[in-house]
């Protein structure tokens, strides 16, 4: 009961606060001189403006910054290359994802040893109703057997070139 009354007016006071962090604080207008050049804000004082103006000095410091940065991001590159796995760990890791993967693909196998048992078993009860036609169930039966067998083989196929290839 409590929950009903209480979850509409947390819903109220959360959509009040996001609406109010959703307004800006300032708003400022852009003045676009007559040349049509350059853009200057109005809260920007002239005075401010002329003091960031670029000078020789301050591209001379902007180069500096970029050839420090150059040579940090070229030390971490070499840094990064230098570490490494062991080979050891690195050998494990690839057999045991091949373990895995032959494993995964193995699977099917069951499938192919159930369905070699469904056929012989509808073989037995086919001749167990009508024994007249004992051979040519038969021959149905070791057709039906190939297939399966089939299956089952390129499915062990994969599993081993999942753990040799």
């Amino acid at each position: 009961m409590a929950a009903r009354m209480i979850a509409p007016k947390m819903a109220s006071i959360m959509a009040s606060t996001s609406s109010k962090v959703a307004r800006p604080v300032v708003r400022s207008s852009v003045k676009v001189p007559s040349n049509g050049s350059q853009r200057a804000f109005s809260g920007v004082s002239s005075s401010l403006r002329a003091q960031t103006k670029a000078t020789p000095f301050t591209a001379l410091k902007r180069q500096q910054a970029s050839q420090i940065l150059s040579h940090a991001t070229r030390n971490s590159a070499i840094f990064q290359a230098k570490r490494g796995f062991s080979s050891e760990i690195a050998t494990a890791m690839v057999q045991v994802s091949q373990n895995i993967g032959m494993g995964s693909a193995a699977i099917g196998l069951g499938g192919a040893g159930i369905g070699i048992g469904l056929v012989f078993a509808a073989l037995l009860m086919a001749v167990a109703r009508n024994p007249s036609m004992r051979a040519q169930l038969f021959s149905y039966a070791i057709l039906g057997f190939a297939f399966v067998e089939a299956i089952g083989l390129f499915d062990l196929m994969v599993a081993m070139m999942c753990k040799y290839v």
